[in-house]
């Protein structure tokens, strides 16, 4: 592990933990897509399946079980909890997410290191991920005042994706000189898509204003 693939998983998890705080203390999702929140939960059960077969390290394991308990607790505030669920903007959360789970699954039967059960739900989880930001970015194009939870939350998850390809760069001219393919692609292109919000929430910050998307 380098300090770009540390500094990204800290990032990763800084997200999913000030987001869970932050709905559970606020008592509000609002800005929030679930969405999106239950395409990652099914990301991170995809590729973690290997927790149940294969030890790697302590780190990893917890790391591993942090992501999927946290986002199955962010799924249930969402849906379950009496007060939370009541500010989840469900008029405007309307991006048919169903749609990329089949897509992402059959481009990762296509297309995959080594057709085995591992590899083929480990590539469908990076393809999913790479998409899985849509209905919340497009939800918070839709919201005109875009509160602090959901810009930071977004721009925290856009910096993790950003430093893993940092990681993969170091990797590649000091570690293993080989692409990888799959996460190479698919990491790139979750990056582009964070790429309008990025500008816009730089730009906010700088001028101190609300966060505003074009519509």
């Amino acid at each position: 592990m380098n300090a770009f693939q540390l500094a990204g998983d800290m990032t990763h998890l800084l997200s999913v933990i000030f987001l869970l705080l932050k709905i559970r203390s606020t008592k509000s999702c609002a800005g929030i897509s679930l969405k999106t929140q239950e395409l990652y939960v099914i990301v991170f059960l995809a590729r973690y399946l290997n927790l149940f077969t294969k030890y790697y390290s302590f780190y990893n394991t917890t790391m591993k079980l942090v992501f999927i308990g946290t986002s199955v607790c962010i799924v249930w505030f969402m849906r379950f909890h009496k007060v939370v669920k009541q500010t989840y903007n469900q008029d405007q959360d309307t991006f048919r997410h169903y749609v990329l789970i089949p897509f992402c699954f059959v481009l990762a039967l296509l297309i995959h290191r080594e057709f085995t059960a591992f590899e083929v739900l480990w590539s469908f989880s990076l393809y999913l991920e790479a998409v899985a930001i849509l209905p919340q970015l497009i939800l918070l194009q839709r919201t005109k005042n875009i509160d602090n939870l959901a810009g930071n939350y977004v721009f925290l998850l856009g910096a993790y994706r950003a430093l893993y390809i940092f990681s993969w760069i170091y990797r590649f001219f000091f570690e293993t000189h080989r692409v990888r393919w799959i996460p190479w692609v698919s990491g790139l292109f979750q990056t582009a898509l964070y790429a309008d919000f990025f500008y816009y929430y730089i730009k906010s910050w700088k001028n101190n204003e609300n966060l505003k998307l074009p519509a």
